[in-house]
């Protein structure tokens, strides 16, 4: 059913000419007409009902059709009888070069055997565009060529025939270029190229036009083809300067070889006839032409000779530019070239007088130096301005035409700005200005104007005492900012007496570099400090000196052993004493008493028992040195009792000092050892003044020795010398802890009170005054015991000498 449509669906493109005249007729032709580019598979005709053939005997007379060119285009439907397309045909391939085109084959059957002539028509249709064989066309036109001109152009081809071949041509819309059509003699169109009006190469050289070719088939196709016409160049254009006249102004003294000006002229042709050559005219002088240089190339007008102003001062050319064509065309233009004055002589300045050195004192507004100037040229390239560095403390002040002086204007300081590079700068006021300068320099004197000055207004040197004679301390320098024999500084130590002692005899300082020696070894318990000053004093003229202030401090060392002043004893004996068998526990039976005349830290007594023949009887306070009882005696306990006390300082490293007690205990009832202070008052009071007058005594004698030893110093020493001013400030000098009496003096309240403590109604302590590592004689008033023994109750004295050693805590 589907192959029945398919059939009739196709014959509407089939046109069946059946050329039959009768049946008897033996060579009938059968003809077809049909389109080229049927699809295949599509029915041409029922060959079976126009041939009269029976359909179903198709099969069995082996109905077949001819070859054509090796290939099948029909088949018959053997079943139907239906003339079908077997393969696809175009006309342009089969026919190309004819107007119409047919296929013949023959259709035979076998049994009885029988040919048909079968003629198939192609008909054309209109499957292909117009093509050319270029699709760029190249067209070189002289721009000198009339209107009217004939180009002939490559035509378009077309394998269609008939209606569907080229029927006509198009160009695109311009103003120089028409299109007109040939036909030939077999209906073939040719295009030719009209040009409609002149060409200008100037104002357009290339033209770009479309030609576009266009068949007569429905619809219609085309094919386009680009023409592009280039516009030959005629030599119908003259050279042509920028400008018809220059004015140039010029110095003079110009380089030899600057450029003056660069010519430039433009041809409008193109090639050869747009190269252009620079030359002088007729009228151009030969003085111009000497002087200055034409470039025939380029039109570069450059200084051939040296230009003076003076000489000549305007010049005129006529310059010419040709181009090199074959009927050359040339162009010309006048060049004034104007010298200007030019600025070419420097200003000249000349020192004419001047003074170096100068003192550093000089008076402001002083005169260092006179100066001229001058400038040959002349108006404002011969006038001048001079000036100098603003940073200097100088200035320049007109004194005549054309002089200058040179005046101090601000006070000078060496110290600051030893010298001073001055530059005189003179400049005049030409375009450009030229200029020339003179340095030179001045030197400054020194003058003695600044006094030594001591990086420190307060020195404090620390001193350890027990000193070496001679050791230096430290080295107090000052520094003088002047020159030579104002610098050179000379130190000395301002006088001051101390106690009848001068400082010169403890001190001494180099005069030279200020390095300060100590001269005696010091001692902290006789003397911990000294105040002076020390004068440096430059050598100028006059001499400038200033002073500083030296505190010396004394540090302590321990160097005194601990001193055991209670109990007292005598020649090294032991001290013994007598206590009841009866005391009660906690009662107090001696107390040890120990000085150090050290510094309050290295004099920090502390007690402990070296020797004990019972630990478990006595105690000892570590502090106070207080021997109590731990309990009571008992009938076990030794008679006697050997305590060995030893006192340290708490110094490092530490010194210490022992004392040996003997306790001795009594069966019959004693006082204590508080009551012990009970004594009557005459006895006290007489024993008291016994030691009174020789403690008196002593401290006379004493008194007149000091005198005596203070005259003979006064008159051995020598007078104080008058170069140096006396000093402004005090000196101060102290001795705290010097011994100046009998009596035992301390500065420490913890001693001074212990003395206070162990000073009791019966007792007075004294301490002689000695020399350093002598030993100390300790006087001791006995109190009474109290005892009802006659040998007990009397006073006894005792001697103990002081035992030193060295222990460490």
């Amino acid at each position: 059913m589907e192959r029945h449509i398919e059939i009739h669906s196709q014959r509407r493109y089939v046109t069946i000419f059946l050329l039959t005249a009768t049946i008897n007729m033996a060579f009938a032709v059968t003809h077809y007409s049909i389109p080229e580019e049927m699809e295949e598979g599509s029915i041409v005709s029922n060959l079976a009902t126009d041939l009269g053939l029976d359909v179903k005997a198709l099969n069995q007379r082996k109905m077949r059709l001819e070859i054509v060119a090796n290939k099948k285009y029909l088949e018959v439907n053997k079943e139907t009888g239906d003339l079908y397309i077997q393969e696809r045909m175009d006309r342009e391939n089969l026919c190309a070069s004819k107007t119409t085109c047919f296929l013949k084959l023959d259709a035979i059957i076998e049994n009885p055997k029988r040919m048909f002539n079968i003629e198939l028509e192609i008909m054309d249709i209109n499957d292909n565009a117009p093509q050319f064989r270029r699709d760029v066309i190249h067209l070189d036109i002289s721009e000198s060529t009339p209107a009217g001109e004939r180009f002939s152009l490559t035509n378009a081809f077309d394998p269609d025939a008939g209606t569907n071949s080229i029927k006509t041509y198009f160009l695109n819309d311009n103003d120089h270029f028409s299109i007109e059509i040939q036909s030939g003699r077999d209906g073939s169109k040719f295009p030719d190229l009209i040009l409609t009006k002149a060409l200008d190469r100037e104002e357009q050289s290339v033209y770009n036009l479309i030609l576009t070719a266009l068949d007569g088939g429905l619809p219609a196709r085309s094919g386009t083809a680009s023409i592009i016409v280039r516009v030959l160049d005629t030599n119908d254009n003259a050279p042509q300067f920028d400008k018809d006249s220059y004015t140039i102004k010029l110095t003079e003294n110009s380089p030899i070889g600057s450029l003056v000006v660069k010519l430039n002229a433009t041809d409008a042709d193109e090639g050869s006839n747009s190269d252009i050559m620079y030359s002088y005219s007729l009228y151009t002088s030969e003085k111009t032409q000497d002087t200055f240089s034409l470039n025939p190339n380029n039109g570069e007008i450059r200084v051939k000779e040296m230009i003076n102003y003076e000489d000549f001062r305007i010049y005129d050319m006529e310059i010419l530019a040709a181009d090199k064509g074959v009927n050359s065309l040339s162009g010309k233009c006048k060049v004034r070239i104007l010298i200007t004055d030019m600025n070419d002589n420097h200003p000249e300045i000349s020192i004419k007088s001047f003074t170096s050195p100068v003192k550093e004192d000089i008076a402001v507004g002083a005169v260092i130096a006179v100066v001229s100037v001058s400038d040959k040229d002349s108006g404002e390239n011969g006038q001048i301005n001079v000036y100098i560095s603003d940073k200097l403390p100088f200035k320049l002040r007109e004194s005549s035409d054309h002089y200058f002086e040179l005046v101090v204007s601000e006070p000078l300081d060496r110290e600051k700005v030893p010298e001073y590079d001055i530059t005189f700068t003179v400049t005049d006021r030409g375009t450009p200005p030229l200029s020339d300068n003179e340095t030179m320099t001045l030197e400054l004197l020194d003058v003695n104007d600044n006094v030594p000055q001591f990086p420190q207004s307060f020195y404090t040197i620390q001193v350890k005492e027990n000193n070496a004679p001679g050791e230096l301390l430290s080295s107090i320098t000052a520094h003088d900012p002047d020159l030579h024999e104002n610098q050179y500084l000379v130190y000395f130590i301002i006088e001051k007496e101390i106690v009848n002692t001068s400082m010169s005899m403890l001190f001494s300082i180099n005069p030279e570099n200020g390095n300060l020696y100590a001269l005696k070894t010091f001692d902290y318990e006789i003397e911990k400090e000294f105040l002076f000053h020390i004068e440096a004093r430059d050598s100028g003229v006059p001499p400038l000196s200033s002073n500083v202030t030296v505190h010396i401090i004394i540090m302590d060392q321990n160097d005194n052993t601990p001193l055991i002043v209670s109990p007292w004893r005598a020649h090294g004996s032991v001290v013994e004493e007598k206590i009841p068998r009866s005391t009660d526990k906690g009662t107090l039976i001696a107390k040890v008493i120990a000085i150090d005349t050290d510094s309050v830290h290295n004099s920090r007594i502390t007690y402990q028992f070296l020797q004990n023949t019972d630990a478990t009887l006595f105690s000892l306070d570590q502090y106070n040195g207080e021997i109590r009882t731990m309990r009571m005696f008992s009938y076990r306990d030794s008679r006697h009792q050997r305590l060995v006390v030893i006192a340290k300082d708490n110094g490092e490293p530490s010194l210490s000092a022992t004392v040996t007690i003997k306790l001795s205990t009594v069966e019959t009832a004693l006082k204590t050892y508080a009551d012990m202070t009970e004594i009557p008052e005459y006895d006290i009071f007489s024993d008291l003044n016994l030691y009174l007058v020789i403690g008196l005594g002593s401290v006379s004698f004493l008194l007149l020795i000091t005198i005596l030893v203070t005259i003979v110093l006064k008159c051995q020493k020598p007078k104080p010398s008058k170069a140096g001013p006396p000093c402004r400030n005090s000196v101060i000098s102290e001795r705290n802890s010097t011994i100046a009496d009998s009596t035992l003096v301390s500065n420490d309240a913890y001693w001074y009170s212990l003395f206070l403590a162990e000073t009791r109604k019966g007792k007075l302590v004294v301490r002689q005054p000695v020399p350093k590592g002598s030993r100390y004689i300790v006087s001791s008033i006995p109190r009474s015991t109290g005892l009802t023994e006659t040998s007990d109750s009397a006073a006894s004295t005792l001697q103990a000498s002081t035992t030193t050693s060295s222990s460490s805590s």
